[in-house]
């Protein structure tokens, strides 16, 4: 098991300044190479300190830009195009991607991809659910629209 400080948050294991233990493996192959945590040290426990306080800072107004933009999201319903087959049917499925690009072209806001949490996956044409994590205590339900793209006729 290997000790590590989290520089960002990372989904299902812990937010910046956190100090979690992972499987080697998990903090050789991804973790580190992605910058995401660094190995824990006794003089990286004073990193861990400087990073909670800066956010602390943060999450007070951060709190207030995600609320608002969390009320912004579960008003509108998020409109995707994709190739669709005869029984509406997608070739392919919608990516956490491809919603965060659609919430950003409808001029709501910036979303990370790495915050969108499908439920269940997106494989054909209709209305769908996904959630938003846009702060440690804002969770936003977004309706997705998938519509069949109109395809060229030859």
């Amino acid at each position: 098991m290997a000790k590590l400080i989290l520089t960002h948050e990372v989904t299902g294991l812990g937010a910046a300044g956190d100090v979690v233990e992972v499987k080697n493996g998990y903090a050789r192959n991804y973790l580190l190479p992605r910058g995401f945590a660094t190995v824990w040290t006794k003089g990286g426990q004073k990193q861990v300190e400087q990073i909670k306080a800066a956010r602390a800072a943060r999450a007070v107004a951060n709190l207030e830009e995600a609320q608002a933009l969390a009320a912004k999201l579960q008003e509108t319903t998020v409109q995707l195009e994709r190739t669709a087959g005869a029984e509406g049917r997608l070739f392919g499925a919608v990516k956490q991607a491809d919603i965060a690009e659609a919430i950003e072209a409808a001029g709501i806001g910036s979303v990370d991809k790495r915050s969108i949490t499908i439920p269940q996956a997106i494989k054909a044409v209709g209305h769908h659910q996904a959630q938003v994590r846009l702060h440690e205590d804002v969770v936003a339900d977004v309706e997705v629209q998938v519509l069949a793209a109109k395809t060229k006729k030859k």
